[in-house]
């Protein structure tokens, strides 16, 4: 249930932020708006390691040196999210921002990259995103006429 619940936060928060960013870019330019929210994460991330840490910073060489993209992927989400809802509604850059995200994370299950446990992509996960697909275009449909 803990999983549930903290999905729907995380869900939630990647929204709001998604469109309180890119209008904080449109006051005062995507890059510095960018630095912004970066540099506001980075100095809460340390507030809370110095509270609630309880890691081992040493450990950092005995682990692939892809999983220290993190930080790199960060700065493409944050531009990429702000540049979408920029040029679309909200609603539907993030619909199309959840496609993305379901279609790789279950390509990431089925091949069992970045040592995830693999989990077959079965015939229900395509038509489950089949009818995600179909909702945003329902979605996005505009009566002509």
């Amino acid at each position: 249930m803990l999983g549930i619940l903290m999905s729907v936060v995380a869900g939630a928060a990647m929204s709001f932020q998604g469109v309180i960013n890119t209008r904080l870019s449109e006051k005062i330019g995507l890059y510095e708006s960018n630095a912004f929210v970066q540099g506001t994460a980075f100095v809460l991330g340390l507030l809370a390691l110095w509270i609630l840490g309880k890691g081992d910073f040493s450990q950092m060489g005995q682990v692939s040196k892809v999983y220290w993209l993190g930080g790199v992927l960060g700065l493409i989400i944050t531009i990429t999210v702000m540049l979408a809802i920029g040029n679309l509604s909200p609603t539907y850059a993030i619909s199309v921002i959840l496609i993305s995200q379901l279609l790789v994370a279950a390509l990431i299950d089925a091949f069992g990259l970045l040592g995830s446990e693999k989990v077959p992509f079965i015939w229900t996960k395509y038509l489950g995103l089949a009818l995600m697909i179909a909702g945003v275009v329902a979605f996005k449909w505009e009566k002509t006429g």
